[in-house]
């Protein structure tokens, strides 16, 4: 099964001997993920493993959204081969590392204060032998580092969650497109984040919708039965002629 877990272990940290004072064990779990072939452990072409922390919030964990958007890098292959890749709102960054292995600069990114999160990224990139940026970014908040990336692709997977901060994340990824003259953002979400919303903040920001799929038309029936929810994977651009998602062609991979 695409998440099945390899091992669970419990990991305190610093134990002295005085199991009264230690910290509280971390329940961690690495999930293994397979690309390419029958997408099984015994016959695939790429294979990404995962830490997730089953206690801690949605960062630590590998959503269905990040599952489909990594498959979809995965088939696309070609289009990440030597190209300059930005994820946001990475978490456990399961599509930013496919697009690693298979070639592109990536920079893996999250909420800056999630000092956690970010410091997962880092052991995931050591544990699959990636050489990925990880960097704090906040969406809406304009820190020095984000005026340097200069993206081909902005991946987001199950980004568009909360539509409180709907607008923040149109503002930044309005700002990588500008900054990106020909840039893309390919994200996935579930249908619950309120697709009309969504259209109409594309319009606020300047934005179109190139293609719209149901996540599951590319998926692999293996990966497909361990996964629910209606999700969506959808690329955007800067918008040049007016092109909204409702119009927008479904073509098929």
């Amino acid at each position: 099964m695409e998440t099945a877990a390899s091992a669970s272990t419990s990991t305190p940290e610093g134990d002295s001997g005085q199991h009264a004072a230690a910290a509280p064990p971390r329940m961690t779990t690495v999930s293994k993920h397979y690309f390419g072939g029958a997408s099984s452990a015994h016959n695939h072409d790429l294979r990404v493993d995962i830490i997730e922390n089953i206690e801690e919030d949605y960062g630590m964990f590998v959503w269905p959204c990040s599952v489909i958007l990594a498959e979809y890098v995965w088939q696309q292959r070609s289009r990440f081969t030597a190209s300059t890749v930005v994820e946001l709102g990475a978490g456990t960054s399961l599509p930013g590392l496919v697009a690693a292995k298979v070639g592109a600069d990536v920079t893996l990114t999250d909420i800056a204060h999630n000092t956690e999160v970010l410091n997962n990224i880092r052991q995931v990139c050591g544990l699959n032998n990636v050489n990925c940026t990880v960097l704090g970014l906040t969406w809406g908040e304009w820190d020095e580092p984000t005026f340097d990336l200069h993206p081909d692709v902005i991946l987001g997977a199950d980004v568009l969650y909360d539509s409180a901060k709907f607008d923040d994340l149109f503002a930044t990824v309005s700002f990588l497109l500008e900054n990106s003259p020909g840039a893309m953002f390919i994200s996935t979400y579930h249908n619950r984040s309120g697709h009309h919303l969504i259209e109409l903040l594309m319009v606020k920001w300047g934005l179109k919708c190139l293609k719209l799929l149901d996540g599951f038309s590319f998926l692999p029936s293996c990966k497909a039965a361990s996964l629910q929810g209606n999700i969506q994977l959808v690329e955007i651009a800067l918008d040049k002629g007016k092109l909204n998602c409702s119009s927008a062609d479904e073509n098929n991979l």
